[in-house]
């Protein structure tokens, strides 16, 4: 009778793989595959309504989603769940009778209740507006709530360390910002930008995506039950696999460049005076730590330049530092004088050998010597920079109105440089039509040639050049003969 009850349910039974040891040099990364699936991974769908009976379907403690098509939250939070040491090696039952979700251990999207001290972890109820905290607003999946209550305990394992240490708590916020938080957005239809606009481009190669692509297609045949299962199973592995990923990374390479970037910042004094320049003894991501760091310990003032040595050529490089994580502007851009100017020309424009090149945006240069690339950081800090180098775009209008009035300034300035020639300012009308009375007045204005030289060459044009009131005459004559010739036809 068992055996045909077992067969009745469609159990099926799935064993994930477990990378290799020497793929992953993090001593619980093993563990942690193993924390997944510690005995035997069972997804089945409970069809008869026989809780008590499904308990026979697989050992230990069950969690219970829904069937039908799935999603990633509840993919992921399954296999969240199955990571901590109260639900591990639990099988996961798929169904939505509440008969059948009242016998189980944990309930993940389904349900219509969020208790977590029943382990009740729904989101789809009116009223439910939970959010992670800690200054995240973004409404939880289920996937954000097993997080939320269990995410702690699952890095403090792969870190060996108790959780209430303070890297848990580091980890635990940024893999929530960078991994968890995308999923619950998506889950609940939050846009990742306030705009009316349609995007210019259409993204489906995202966890969310990748994930509801297996579902069983529509044009398969086969939409069993144990297909389904299969699926989800495969689905809770490829989010728990990216999740895991995740968090070795930052366990591996997030949290010991934070370490060295708090290090470097702390010791900007020991650089400049002016502490407005940091220097990486080793290069490591570096951008969105300095950001959060200077912004979690109230830095004032804010890091304007990086130096750091280029790995390749063994050259050192001075980068401006950016206004925001995400923008182009830099705090203060290398000089504009600068910019453009490359080795000997640059090094003679600017008084510091060495140099090598400044780029064309001011955001970034470089120096053969860590001395030479201090001393172009120093010389950048001391120059003032005018707000229209800090932000060429926004000034733009106001340098092209700056440049309008220069030109005319000049151009005004040369007519008075050159000898003044008597303008015959008479005015004279003509008529706008043969059928109109009306007429407007025109000045008549002297040819330029006479420009070329002023008076002497209307002199030159009339005769010799002679003193005195004979001179006069020729000069109004010439006046009078241009006059005649730009008389209106």
């Amino acid at each position: 009778m068992l055996a045909a009850w077992r067969l009745s349910q469609r159990a099926v039974t799935f064993i994930p793989r477990v990378r290799s040891q020497t793929l992953n040099p993090l001593p619980m990364a093993a563990a942690a595959a193993a924390a997944a699936s510690p005995k035997r991974l069972r997804v089945y769908s409970s069809v008869s309504g026989d809780g008590r009976s499904a308990n026979g379907a697989g050992s230990g403690k069950r969690v219970g989603t829904h069937n039908g098509s799935f999603h990633c939250d509840e993919a992921l939070g399954c296999y969240l769940i199955r990571l901590t040491s109260e639900f591990a090696g639990a099988d996961v039952v798929r169904t939505r009778d509440p008969q059948i979700l009242d016998t189980l251990d944990a309930v993940l999207d389904v349900g219509g209740v969020y208790d977590p001290s029943r382990h009740r972890y729904d989101h789809h109820q009116k009223g439910f507006n939970e959010v992670f905290g800690h200054g995240f607003n973004t409404k939880l999946s289920s996937a954000g709530l097993v997080y939320k209550h269990f995410g702690k305990e699952i890095i403090a394992k792969e870190l060996e360390v108790s959780e209430d240490h303070e890297d848990v708590h580091r980890l635990y916020l940024a893999i929530y910002k960078s991994f968890v938080e995308a999923l619950d957005a998506v889950d609940n239809g939050i846009n990742q930008y306030d705009t009316d606009q349609p995007p210019k481009y259409v993204n489906n190669t995202h966890l969310s995506s990748r994930v509801g692509r297996l579902n069983p297609d529509w044009t398969d045949p086969d939409q069993s039950p144990e297909k389904e299962n299969a699926a989800f199973q495969q689905a809770m592995m490829l989010a728990g696999s990216e999740f895991m990923e995740s968090v070795r990374f930052h366990v591996k390479s997030w949290l010991p460049a934070r370490s060295i970037v708090l290090e470097c910042l702390l010791s900007r004094g020991k650089v400049d005076p002016s502490e407005e320049i940091m220097v990486l003894d080793r290069f490591c991501p570096w951008k969105l730590h300095l950001f959060e760091l200077e912004e979690e310990l109230k830095i004032d003032p804010l890091t304007k330049y990086v130096l750091y040595q280029d790995e390749r050529s063994k050259s050192w490089r001075v980068q401006a530092v950016g206004v925001a994580p995400d923008r182009f502007e830099s705090r203060k851009p290398l000089p504009e004088k600068w910019r453009g100017l490359r080795d000997d020309e640059l090094s003679n424009d600017i008084g510091i050998p060495g140099c090598v090149f400044v780029h064309m945006s001011g955001f970034i240069g470089g120096n053969k010597t860590y001395e030479g690339a201090l001393e172009m950081a120093r010389a950048a800090i001391n120059l003032q920079v005018s707000k229209e180098e800090q932000d060429p775009i926004g000034y733009l209008p106001l340098l092209v109105l700056a440049t309008l009035r220069r030109s005319v300034l000049a151009i005004a300035a040369h007519m008075l440089s050159r000898p003044q020639v008597p303008l015959d300012l008479t005015l004279s009308y003509e008529r706008t039509s043969h059928r109109s009375a009306k007429t407007r007045p025109r000045f008549r204005l002297p040819d330029p040639r006479l420009h070329r030289s002023g008076a002497a060459a209307c002199s030159a044009e009339q005769g010799t050049m002679s003193g005195g009131e004979g001179e006069d005459e020729r000069w109004r004559g010439c006046g009078k003969e241009r006059k005649s010739s730009l008389a209106p036809r």
